[in-house]
């Protein structure tokens, strides 16, 4: 009797055992499988570009081209303003000229006013060219586009 009874005891914790096994590799196989399509959709799903190369290219015109003036306009504010801190001056942010002394505020808003010509003057407009702008802060690779565009832009006609 004990011998049946050690036979049937040790064969239930075999299939208890299998069981368990059985069931934790369904349930294994269930997360890893639920994961998988997951991550398939993520890699295979490319968003729609949000910017086109035409646009890319007259964005990094636009910010060359600007360039002088801004570097001016800073100097001049900068003398203005003599050792303090210049605040950051955005464009189409009125507070952030408004805080300014007079003076700078004059050259912040000609500045301006220079930059959305320069900016429609290569094909873009305005609200382009701050959408953008802010689309440069978190994705990368449109970050490579301007940039390599830049450098390309920047090139002598003898190195091209």
């Amino acid at each position: 009797m004990k011998k049946i009874s050690h036979l049937f005891s040790r064969s239930s914790r075999k299939r208890i055992l299998d069981q368990s096994f059985f069931f934790g590799a369904i349930a294994t196989a269930g997360v890893i499988f639920n994961a998988f399509p997951l991550s398939l959709k993520a890699y295979s799903q490319t968003p729609a570009p949000i910017v086109n190369n035409t646009e890319i290219n007259s964005y990094a015109q636009a910010v060359l081209a600007m360039e002088p003036a801004r570097q001016n306009a800073f100097e001049e504010i900068k003398k203005l303003i003599g050792n303090g801190e210049i605040p950051k001056i955005v464009c189409n942010d009125s507070n952030s000229i408004n805080n300014l002394p007079r003076k700078a505020q004059d050259i912040a808003v000609n500045y301006c006013t220079r930059a959305q010509k320069i900016v429609q003057d290569n094909g873009l407009s305005f609200d382009q060219f701050n959408k953008i702008t802010i689309e440069l802060q978190n994705n990368n690779i449109l970050k490579r586009q301007v940039y390599d565009s830049l450098l390309r832009l920047q090139q002598t006609p003898e190195s091209r």
